[in-house]
């Protein structure tokens, strides 16, 4: 029975990393529910309230890393608040739209249009920005992951 558990905890931690690309998903939730699922199956012993702080803590780097990273990227290259709206929008719908490649491409078009449309910005800058939005998009991706790694290293950390 045990590996039916840690099979159960494989997939919601899996599925806290497949939203690293497919943020449509509840990453943070799915990590938070291995560490729930764990206790539930096994023990909460080990989940001390140290161990529920760093996590939350690390729970609002990643809210803050998703947000920051987009800001920064479309800020840097010349955009506004619409563009990170538009970026925002587009990191939601491209990959309904475009299978994969969404990821990528719908940040880009919605910050790209959304700077033509609101702020009337010249196609090249337009171009700029959208590309601003695909870096903080990518650093936001790193930055994520490296931070959900952490989390599942501690966890292991205390429960083996």
């Amino acid at each position: 029975m045990d590996s039916i558990y840690w099979i159960i905890i494989g997939l919601l931690f899996a599925g806290g990393f497949a939203a690293l690309v497919f943020p449509i998903l509840p990453g943070v939730l799915l990590l938070l529910g291995g560490f729930v699922m764990y206790g539930v199956f096994f023990s909460f012993d080990p989940f001390n309230w140290i161990f529920w702080t760093v996590q939350g803590l690390f729970v609002i780097l990643l809210f803050g890393a998703d947000y920051i990273a987009n800001i920064i990227g479309v800020k840097k290259y010349g955009g506004s608040k619409a563009g990170i709206w538009g970026s925002t929008i587009g990191l939601l719908v491209g990959p309904f739209l475009i299978p994969f490649l969404g990821i990528i491409i719908g940040p880009f078009l919605g910050a790209a249009l959304a700077e033509l449309i609101v702020n009337k910005k010249n196609l090249n800058d337009a171009i700029k920005i959208g590309f601003g939005s695909v870096i903080g998009f990518i650093s936001s991706v790193v930055t994520k992951g490296i931070i959900q790694a952490v989390m599942l290293i501690y966890f292991f950390f205390l429960v083996l």
